[in-house]
């Protein structure tokens, strides 16, 4: 594509700068989604989300799930994305009696048509019958528009280990794999359809899909979905006419997937048992669908304390990745964002999410857990963070959601980019 005159390209990103510090200005005011963001040029989004790195910084934050309230004791597993039109899609497991695992959970999700400065009503992708309906893992076909919706799913009266009266899941096909989807910007969704006699391999028992996000390449097979699960990556190949899965080296759970710019796939996954004993680290694995993956490795940077994180390409020039956990090998609050500018090898600017408190008072007040992120259609990061509202109860206590909204120059806190 012809680039912009340096005047032109240098009035747009002042325009553009001008903007996003009066809409950063107000409190819980954001700058309204353009139109169809997918249709614009790829050098016009960097330009323009390099210029909201030079805005006044900013982080807002919400209770978007409220435990004990619209029907749900509790609400877990958090998905974002961000469709075509702009319009942000947060998903979670809608947990009706309790805060476990396992019992009657539907997926839920509420809509945002102001780059999350309000929210729908909750709305429900599934709820039918008494199952447990879980781990919402989304990806937006950016060709189509349409909106995927991967989860698992199992009985109600069965769980993992057999716990707690239920019958345990240790036959091929009691988890099961469903996707559904949307073409409406999320507003309905299809009655979700069962994959487990082809995605579901040979001898799997347990299983799991992410939880959290999904890949759309842009480098090397640009246009493929792929969405992480269980040891293994699901694809397609025609905007989701078909679905195959390629397999993955074993021992980590909960994986996140991100393209590198040169068309490397990189897996940044929770820890396995016999991982966690070796290293209290994120596991990472780089290949391809067509040559494989490599064996899990540590981070000797990264923190896990067993838990899921979440992984979002900002930019791709100049490179800026980020990462968001618990920065903690013991437990799941003192979340932290992180930047790498060099594809995942380092990562060298931090912030704390909940900053205004100190380390151990996030932990005492169970702020942390799961997360997912999307980039916002006003070139701002929105994530989803689990808090726990009763630490002291952990049993019987609500689990809920936060929504936090915040800039690259909020991340940056005066730090200087190499």
């Amino acid at each position: 594509m012809k680039k912009k005159p340096f005047l032109l390209r240098h009035c747009y990103a002042s325009l553009l700068l001008a903007s996003l510090i009066f809409a950063t200005s107000c409190t819980r005011h954001v700058t309204p989604a353009p139109a169809d963001p997918a249709v614009a040029a790829a050098s016009d989004e960097e330009l323009a989300t390099n210029a909201a790195a030079a805005a006044a910084p900013y982080h807002n934050t919400m209770v978007l799930f409220n435990g004990g309230s619209e029907g749900y004791h509790s609400y877990r597993i958090p998905s974002i994305v961000r469709a075509n039109s702009g319009t942000l899609i947060a998903f979670a497991e809608g947990r009706m009696a309790d805060n476990k695992d396992y019992g009657n959970i539907n997926l839920v999700f509420k809509r945002s048509t102001n780059n999350g400065s309000t929210w729908s009503a909750l709305g429900e992708v599934v709820g039918v019958g008494p199952g447990t309906w879980g781990n919402p893992t989304a990806v937006v076909d950016r060709n189509t528009g349409r909106i995927w919706l991967w989860m698992s799913w199992n009985s109600g009266t069965t769980n993992q280990g057999g716990t707690d009266g239920y019958d345990p899941i240790d036959t091929w096909g009691e988890r099961k794999v469903y996707v559904s989807w949307s073409d409406d910007d999320g507003v309905t969704w299809a009655t979700p359809v069962d994959k487990t006699s082809s995605l579901l391999p040979p001898g799997f028992a347990w299983d799991a899909m992410g939880p959290g996000a999904g890949l759309q390449t842009s480098n090397a097979h640009a246009g493929r979905l792929i969405i992480p699960a269980n040891r293994r990556n699901i694809y397609s190949d025609d905007h989701g006419v078909t679905w195959q899965y390629q397999l993955v080296p074993n021992g980590s759970g909960e994986p996140t997937i991100i393209e590198l710019m040169d068309g490397t796939l990189m897996r940044n996954d929770r820890p396995g048992t016999a991982q966690f004993e070796t290293a209290k680290r994120r596991w990472i694995s780089k290949g391809s669908i067509e040559n494989g993956f490599s064996a899990f490795a540590p981070h000797d940077v990264l923190l896990d304390p067993k838990c899921e994180g979440s992984v979002l390409r900002y930019t791709g020039e100049p490179s800026r990745i980020f990462f968001l956990n618990p920065a903690s090998t013991e437990r799941r609050c003192k979340m932290r964002i992180r930047v790498s500018y060099d594809e995942g090898v380092t990562w060298p600017i931090s912030r704390r999410t909940h900053d205004w408190l100190t380390d151990e008072q996030t932990c005492d007040q169970g702020k942390g857990g799961y997360s997912s992120m999307a980039k916002t259609a006003d070139y701002a990061v929105g994530a989803l963070i689990e808090i726990n509202e009763d630490v002291s109860n952990n049993a019987t206590s609500h689990r809920s959601i936060e929504f936090h909204k915040f800039n690259l120059p909020w991340i940056l806190n005066g730090a200087t980019e190499p």
